[in-house]
């Protein structure tokens, strides 16, 4: 499935989170194609992130994620960085596809 999220920087942050993404850690890694995540984009437009996805299930990923040794810290930093944090809690089901040309 594709799935598309928007998420959003603190002021001030947009050099520092493209700092850190230009390297993912191996474990993250291993472990998002392991809950089958096959690609994921990030796009940026001011303080406006907009990730595309393709990953096996949504909702089961999450799930393989939420306590996932490689993740936990992943997600804290990433934390100092987004405007709202992502504790998946939720059962967030992405940005809803209105139109697309295939």
């Amino acid at each position: 499935m594709r799935v598309a999220l928007h998420t959003r920087l603190k002021p001030g942050r947009e050099v520092e989170y493209e700092q850190v993404h230009a390297v993912i850690p191996r474990d993250l890694e291993v472990a998002l194609r392991d809950a089958g995540v096959s690609s994921w984009a990030i796009f940026r437009d001011g303080l406006d992130l907009f990730h595309v996805l393709e990953v096996e299930d949504y909702q089961a990923m999450r799930h393989a994620l939420r306590d996932h040794p490689a993740n936990v810290p992943w997600q804290a930093r990433m934390s100092e960085l987004l405007a709202v944090e992502d504790d998946y809690s939720g059962d967030d089901t992405g940005i809803k596809l209105v139109w697309e040309l295939s």
